[in-house]
């Protein structure tokens, strides 16, 4: 079995904890139930930095750097939470996204300065 086929493998399992994670979350009481999706989402965001981190270390040619990996992380994150900050105020929601995309903005221009 190949590496990418283990790192694929490796993150379906991570989505499904993340979606039953969320779910015992509702099931506990911690969230309300339109909360499950945006949650799994933050939690799936934190899996792709975990995984562009490990990429990172061992680029493989042809395939997704591990900046544009936690790019893609950060992303996902940002619309959990801001679907989540929607339900307090709209203004949060755009306010998480904005930050967010000015941060990949940044940092992209940082790194091919």
């Amino acid at each position: 079995m190949s590496t990418e086929h283990k790192r694929s493998l490796l993150t379906i399992g991570a989505f499904l904890v993340a979606v039953t994670v969320a779910i015992l979350f509702y099931a506990v009481g911690l969230i309300n139930w339109t909360l499950i999706a945006p949650m799994a989402f933050v939690l799936c965001g934190l899996w792709l930095l975990a995984l562009g981190a490990i990429r990172m270390g061992q680029p493989i040619r042809h395939e997704r750097s591990g900046f544009s990996t936690i790019a893609i992380g950060l992303i996902v994150m940002a619309v959990g939470g801001a679907w989540f900050a929607s339900t307090i105020n709209w203004i949060y929601a755009i306010a998480i996204i904005l930050i967010v995309v000015a941060a990949i903005a940044i940092a992209t221009a940082l790194q091919h300065k």
